[in-house]
């Protein structure tokens, strides 16, 4: 949901995957950094987990989830494709099931619009995840298309689980059709965004999860000045924790001002 640091080839660890250290212990001073510069080292305090998604009007959708990643599932797991608007949390599911099918060790084929000369699929991946579809250049819904039919019919061995996130119905993509009509083939949910309730609740949750007391007049400060949108949002609350971080001080209005001026 917010801003990471990219993979470095396809079935790298995906976005937001590295954890910030120290959030234990007290803060240090560090040495000053512009914020600029700063602000393309942000990460996220802990990695995105299907429990720290606020499901909203998305229960539905995160069941199936659930479901779909439970290993004593469907032995042959039925593709599922998630869509919805820019923050609706898409990214945050995809990166989440990373996560939790990861916890074995298993390896897994990622795929976002980040990732450029994507390899063929890997026999031993576990399952392929595909996100921001809507976004592929035509090499890489060749490539997609390439994961997706060896998953599902590998050569050897059972077949794998795909997950993909778009910002459109499968039938409303401006993809090739081979990749189109597949994506739409197993299960499809619509992710919708979160109403004003919801959104402070991910606020306070998220800023819970980075060890920050967000006091209700920085979050009505973050809802009236800037953009909505999760993903915004998030990013937001990266930056202000780093500053904080920095500066020494508790996360207030004044705050959060001088970091504005200080861009």
């Amino acid at each position: 949901m917010s801003a990471h640091p990219r993979p470095t080839a396809a079935a790298a660890v995906p976005q937001g995957a590295a954890a910030k250290a120290g959030r234990g212990g007290a803060r240090h001073e560090a040495p000053a950094v512009p914020l600029k510069q700063l602000a393309l080292d942000i990460g996220i305090a802990q990695p995105p987990t299907i429990a720290r998604f606020f499901a909203g009007a998305n229960g539905a959708a995160l069941t199936h989830l659930q479901q779909w990643l439970d290993p004593h599932g469907a032995a042959q797991p039925v593709p599922l494709y998630l869509w919805g608007e820019s923050g609706s949390g898409k990214t945050h599911l995809l990166r989440a099931a990373y996560e939790a099918l990861r916890a074995d060790g298993s390896p897994i084929g990622w795929l976002d619009p980040s990732v450029h000369n994507p390899p063929p699929c890997d026999e031993d991946w576990q399952a392929v995840l595909l996100d921001d579809v809507h976004l592929y250049d035509a090499a890489q819904q060749q490539r997609a298309f390439n994961w997706f039919v060896n998953a599902l019919a590998p050569a050897e061995g059972v077949p794998r689980r795909v997950l993909a996130t778009g910002s459109l119905p499968p039938a409303d993509l401006k993809l090739r059709e081979d990749l189109r009509s597949r994506l739409g083939w197993g299960h499809v949910f619509q992710l919708h965004l979160l109403d004003e309730l919801a959104r402070r609740a991910v606020l306070r949750q998220e800023a819970d999860a980075r060890g920050i007391v967000l006091g209700d007049e920085v979050v009505d400060f973050m809802l009236n000045r800037f953009s909505r949108d999760l993903g915004s949002l998030m990013t937001l609350l990266d930056h202000l924790d780093d500053f904080a971080l920095r500066a020494q001080r508790a996360v207030t209005v004044p705050l959060l001002k001088v970091m504005l001026e200080t861009e």
